[in-house]
């Protein structure tokens, strides 16, 4: 019965109890202690769950990346390269910071063009950096997703923006090669002007997906496109099958003008040769004949020369003896004593003329 009275009394109604260094302390105080450290212990570790605070002292700077810092929720100046690296535990938080080239992918895009068709980009692909030098102030401004502000949420704004100016055809045939450019252009003007340490290297836009019935007949458009193109190939093979054959054939008309224009030089030459051989041989024979005519002319002059002198009358009788006695004929009559009258008087006729010229000449 005294057991249960002694247990049906409240705490506060309780003898205290005397511990056996004699020091009066309540009974309660050992629970409460325990309770608060145990609930200190939990907010410590649901605070460092939540907010990713490490337990350590020791951390990994991994290669490509610096070291970032908070401490009690501040954003802390220091910087840390790659390596290992010393920091207070539960109360500095730390955060690996990518500072080379990352491709951050962007996935379903959805906008409208100008004529209200819906089309939807599947992945457009985003290569960054950013400057070592200004990682401090893009977390101060921007904090540690720096990249949803000016690449993920800047993409979406900026195809939404090209898509709502532009018609079907220009999105997804004749402007779709300027929208990589122009998206790389929109996204670095405005890193530029508010987060500097952002730079954009490429902008890699896939071909959009758009309503099955248009892309039919993109696709019909295309086939006749191909066809039409194939043809112009065509006819610009057998234009430079037509113009090959025509400079195959000029060139053989030129090689045998060329070859008989050669053969016909040749010709020339020839009977150049032959004419001045000819020539020479002619003037050699001229030369020789020129030669006999003179020294036969001479030859004459000479004779006729001599013959002067030697037709005297005593000579011209003495041949006139001797064609007469030469002479086997025998004549007869009466004029045989007057033939050789005459042939007197001719001698002495011829003596005379001699003796004309021989004055004449002095």
């Amino acid at each position: 019965m005294e057991a249960q009275q002694q247990q049906q009394q409240t705490p506060a109604q309780r003898p205290p109890v005397r511990p056996v260094n004699g020091s009066p302390i309540s009974g309660t105080f050992p629970l409460a202690f325990l309770f608060v450290a145990v609930s200190t212990a939990q907010i410590m570790l649901s605070s460092a769950s939540t907010t990713k605070i490490s337990l350590t002292i020791l951390h990994q700077v991994p290669e490509g990346h610096v070291g970032v810092y908070w401490r009690g929720g501040a954003l802390l100046k220091t910087i840390t390269d790659p390596g290992f690296h010393w920091k207070l535990p539960l109360i500095t938080h730390y955060e690996p910071i990518q500072v080379t080239l990352q491709t951050d992918q962007v996935r379903d895009i959805p906008c409208g063009t100008k004529g209200g068709v819906m089309i939807n980009f599947t992945r457009i692909e985003v290569v960054n950096r950013l400057k070592k030098d200004y990682v401090y102030d893009t977390l101060l401004n921007y904090g540690v997703h720096y990249d949803k502000t000016w690449i993920y949420d800047k993409i979406h704004h900026e195809i939404n923006q090209f898509c709502s100016s532009h018609s079907l055809q220009q999105v997804y045939i004749d402007m779709f090669d300027q929208i990589d450019e122009r998206m790389k252009d929109a996204l670095q003007g405005d890193c530029t002007r508010y987060a500097p340490g952002v730079e954009i290297i490429s902008v890699r836009v896939t071909k959009p997906t758009i309503p099955e019935s248009i892309r039919q007949n993109y696709e019909q458009m295309e086939e006749e496109r191909t066809k039409a193109l194939i043809a112009i190939e065509k006819q610009k093979v057998a234009e430079k099958e037509a113009e090959t054959q025509k400079k195959i054939a000029i060139s053989e008309a030129e090689k045998n003008s060329n070859v008989s224009k050669i053969i016909m030089e040749q010709k020339l030459m020839e009977k150049e040769s032959a004419r001045a051989q000819q020539q020479i041989d002619n003037e050699m024979n001229f030369a020789r004949e020129k030669s006999h005519a003179d020294a036969y002319h001479y030859r004459l002059i000479r004779e006729a020369e001599a013959n002067i002198l030697k037709l005297t009358p005593q000579y011209l009788e003495l041949r006139f003896i001797e064609a007469i006695s030469n002479n086997t004929k025998i004549y007869f009559g009466d004029k045989i004593p007057n033939m050789v009258f005459d042939q007197k008087l001719l001698g002495n006729f011829l003596e005379q003329v001699a003796k004309m010229k021989s004055n004449a000449s002095l």
